[in-house]
């Protein structure tokens, strides 16, 4: 298991609001706030910063994560340090609580709930858990309902790196098919916030795609998102690699970390077409998973509460109510969060993409236990990074400390570990 990321430390003083009466924000002032996020470990890796400031692109820095970086001067709104601060969830997060919806404390607000799957096999079977995102990815475009999908796949060139792509066609929305564990900002693409797209993205890409439209008063693109666990570093995919005897040095034809069954293999292809591969839990639980950024430790919204439309694996559980990882025909849950995305979900079942049957928001909680646990627990792992002095982003409206005290002895222990944790590897840093 990889060393615990770098604790969020204490930040700079961040530029007050008062400096934003100014009507030219300069690039120094835009660093300023931007960078006090990313040196207390609150930054996600979102990449919606880039949006507010032309200067700014995401790299893959030292520490293995996307990061903002100033590659030139760049222009910005005026108001772009105010929309920042608004929207990065890195600085804030807010819980959704769309017209018509019920609420779960750990799962999120319900607008309707399906198991469903894509009817079209070859895209079933590509996707990480019933290809329902890759089916309605393909149908948004070719409905007309969406000029184009914006959400992340493989570099042709380097299908080692995860990129942002954008699907206008059948062709593109089955080379995305499939999740990618590794750092990619889909946030950062232009078309992200172009209200005729539609967005596939982590939640918090999506909270943030959402919170800056909401800022500037404007419609935010249809935005789609799913379960994620976190983002791991991009080193652990190259380490993963080397385990399973890949050179670092040679080029790969392909490489998908899910999907083409369910849940599918870690898997790279060589150039002459010779392939190793390895199993999800093994991929994920011993490579991966461990090398997840800070952020996501401290993250409120694993279950992309702020999208129209969730989805997730709709596991099948062991005695003990484990996931079980066997493979199988994949099936989604998928949750309409809003009213605009129970449409969106009606029409492609009455199309005939999707097939459906509907669950109960309790049914998946069940199969979900490591985000009902995180979200229940969530209130110690932030009150022991607070106990070494670090900050932490704002989340509102999730009820945090009603699910943590009412673990109390939960609560207790997350907190000493979490301090424990990142007290012990800021010593080392």
């Amino acid at each position: 298991m990889s060393s615990l990321p770098k604790p969020p430390g204490p930040a700079p003083r961040s530029t007050t609001s008062s400096d934003t009466n100014s009507r030219n924000i300069t690039s120094q002032q835009m660093d300023a706030e931007v960078g006090s996020v990313v040196r207390s470990g609150n930054c996600s890796g979102c990449g919606m910063c880039a949006i507010l400031d032309s200067g700014l692109t995401m790299q893959i820095t030292g520490d293995g994560y996307s990061r903002p970086t100033r590659t030139a001067s760049g222009k910005r709104d005026a108001d772009a340090l105010d929309r920042f601060r608004n929207a990065c969830p890195g600085k804030r997060v807010a819980a959704q609580r769309p017209d018509g919806s019920t609420w779960h404390p750990t799962m999120g607000p319900v607008t309707g709930i399906w198991a469903a799957w894509a009817k079209d096999p070859e895209v079933r079977r590509l996707g990480s858990s019933g290809g329902a995102l890759t089916a309605l990815s393909e149908w948004l475009v070719a409905s007309g309902s969406s000029t184009r999908v914006v959400a992340a796949g493989a570099e042709p060139a380097n299908p080692r790196r995860t990129v942002s792509v954008t699907i206008m066609s059948r062709d593109e929305a089955l080379r995305s098919a499939g999740s990618r564990y590794a750092p990619v900002s889909v946030a950062a693409n232009p078309a992200a916030i172009d209200p005729n797209s539609s967005v596939v993205g982590k939640p918090c890409e999506i909270s943030a795609l959402r919170a800056l439209a909401e800022a500037r008063g404007e419609e935010p693109p249809l935005l789609l998102s799913f379960y994620c666990a976190g983002t791991p570093r991009q080193s652990a995919t190259t380490q993963l690699l080397e385990s399973l005897g890949v050179d670092p040095a040679l080029p790969l034809r392909d490489l998908w970390y899910r999907g083409r069954g369910w849940p599918g293999r870690f898997t790279a292809v060589r150039e002459d077409g010779t392939s190793v591969s390895s199993p999800y839990a093994d991929s994920w639980g011993e490579h991966l998973g461990p090398t997840i950024q800070w952020r996501c430790k401290l993250c409120p919204d694993g279950v992309g509460e702020s999208a129209d439309i969730s989805a997730a694996d709709l596991w099948k559980t062991d005695e003990g109510g484990s996931p079980v990882f066997a493979e199988g025909e994949g099936v989604s849950a998928l949750i309409a969060r809003t009213r605009r995305g129970w449409e969106a979900v009606e029409n492609a079942i009455a199309a005939g993409v999707l097939i459906v049957r509907p669950i109960d928001i309790a049914d998946l909680a069940a199969v979900q236990p490591t985000h009902r646990k995180r979200r229940e627990t969530l209130l110690g792992r932030l009150a022991g990074t607070m106990l070494t002095g670090s900050r932490v982003p704002r989340f509102s409206g999730f009820r945090l400390a009603r699910l943590g005290l009412a673990h109390p002895l939960a609560l207790v222990r997350t907190a000493r570990g979490t301090f424990a944790r990142a007290r012990a590897a800021r010593s080392r840093s």
